[in-house]
């Protein structure tokens, strides 16, 4: 690999390891409570993996115009983290969905 996709690779891991960690911490915060906190770091996790998205879509492009990307274990590292990301992301939204219901479920309960 050339360094700029060294560098491609790199992007792809950091913008997606943000998106990983952005949607924890949305399950997180949804799991305290903290529903509004939740929607921001979502935000946060869907802007990092656009622009993970942006830097892959980049480099499949140059493949397509013929200028192959040699494919080493920090690319399939890059393609790992981002796929992981994806996952979570798409998990979290889930789980807040589950511990909103649950909210709401305890605190419609009447007390006896």
């Amino acid at each position: 690999m050339n360094e700029q996709d060294y560098e491609s690779a790199f992007a792809i891991i950091a913008y997606a390891g943000n998106a990983k960690s952005n949607a924890m911490l949305a399950i997180r915060a949804a799991r305290e409570g903290d529903f509004a906190k939740s929607q921001e770091l979502l935000v946060a996790a869907d802007d990092d993996l656009v622009s993970s998205h942006k830097t892959q879509t980049q480099m499949l492009t140059e493949e397509a115009r013929g200028n192959p990307v040699k494919v080493n274990v920090i690319l399939v590292h890059a393609q790992d983290h981002l796929s992981g990301a994806i996952l979570v992301r798409s998990l979290a939204d889930e789980f807040i969905h589950i511990y909103e219901r649950l909210q709401t479920a305890v605190t419609s309960t009447p007390m006896k």
